[in-house]
């Protein structure tokens, strides 16, 4: 089998027979860790991304309970798809099947090549422009491009880099890039554009299904230059996939320090009132997958109060397992995912699913303190 599937997704779960009973997510027909692994390192032009290989942290992260791998085409220039196509290889050697892992990327940055060409920009006018990929007013600040052919061949690279035959999840990567340099309503049609590439993808069975994967475009109050407006993305996959449409996924930051998706009303409803990210997301059946629960390690300048911890439920850890918890535990979150560079690292965050999540009454008197 070439992608995840609910048969195979609830026999991984029966591998951790000691785990919790909810850290895996029944949805959209899979089993889902409640902990994922991630492929992201920030500032990927420095050379110290580049003295490691994230593979055996992928294996560690697969061998102790997490089967959502969530990475994107320009994570440190291709090179974490690579490494976690060698990963799968190894995995797949040592018995686990493909059907068992849910395999996310992302297309809509431009991810240039690993090493880093000299000329970024001579790259990005041979590999995109001259070929036909896109139009140089497709390329917003040399950096992002939503155009079709260019999201088809970011899609056929990742499943090379993957050595895979099919993404379970496809996301648009920030499409919010787009917002201030070409009107709200040419990025609706862009995602319209890209929206009906990703229904014909699927069809083709590259991809199983597709979503969004933002930073703050969904955050932000309305009418702010980076907001987007669910409601009107998914009357646009509506639009292009019917009621049957594959948009089945956000991925958005969620953390301690960053708790819009769950506390802020700033999303419009079908109805014409206002709920939280996460409120209208489960209202339109969309799973949401929390990117970046330790905010990239900002959280840990000084300890968690002790109101806080206990609320969060688990014994003695340590203040990462409290973060992961505190992410993962939100309803409508159905994968927290983290990044790390080293096994043992992996290895100790995993001993959270050992443990059930936060139960609903105390993860609102959190929002107390």
């Amino acid at each position: 089998m070439s992608f995840a599937t609910q048969e195979g997704t609830f026999a991984y779960a029966k591998r951790f027979p000691k785990f919790s009973k909810d850290f895996f997510t029944p949805v959209n027909e899979l089993f889902v860790s409640s902990v994922g692994i991630g492929s992201f390192r920030p500032e990927p032009y420095k050379e110290e991304n580049y003295v490691f290989s994230i593979k055996d942290v992928i294996v560690a992260a697969v061998e102790n309970g997490a089967n959502m791998i969530d990475t994107a085409i320009n994570y440190r220039y291709q090179m974490s798809e690579r490494e976690i196509g060698e990963a799968l290889k190894e995995l797949f050697e040592k018995g686990y099947g493909r059907e068992e892992l849910i395999l996310a990327s992302k297309a809509g940055f431009i991810p240039l090549d690993f090493p880093f060409p000299k000329d970024p920009y001579a790259w990005i006018d041979e590999e995109m422009i001259k070929k036909g990929l896109c139009t140089k007013d497709e390329v917003i600040i040399d950096q992002h491009c939503i155009a079709p052919k260019f999201l088809e061949w970011s899609l056929e690279q990742s499943l090379k880099n993957l050595g895979v035959d099919t993404l379970d999840i496809f996301f648009l990567h920030n499409p919010e890039m787009q917002l201030g340099h070409v009107p709200y309503e040419t990025v609706l049609e862009r995602i319209e554009a890209a929206f009906e590439l990703f229904e014909r993808k699927v069809a083709e069975g590259k991809i199983k299904s597709y979503g969004i994967a933002s930073w703050n475009t969904f955050l932000y109050e309305e009418g702010n230059m980076e907001y987007l407006s669910l409601l009107d993305v998914v009357k646009i996959a509506q639009k292009v996939g019917g009621d049957n449409h594959h948009f089945k996924y956000l991925q958005l930051p969620y953390n301690l320090g960053k708790t819009a998706a769950y506390d802020y009303t700033n999303q419009k409803g079908p109805d014409g009132r206002y709920y939280t990210t996460l409120q209208i997301a489960r209202g339109f059946g969309i799973a949401t997958i929390a990117s970046s629960p330790l905010l990239q390690m900002n959280l840990f300048k000084r300890p968690f109060s002790k109101e806080v911890t206990d609320l969060l439920g688990l014994p003695e850890v340590t203040d990462i397992h409290n973060a992961l918890q505190f992410s993962r535990s939100a309803a409508g979150v159905v994968s927290t995912v983290f990044g790390a560079i080293f096994t043992d690292h992996v290895e100790e965050n995993m001993l959270l699913g050992h443990f059930p999540k936060v139960k609903a009454e105390n993860y609102q008197k959190i929002f107390g303190f």
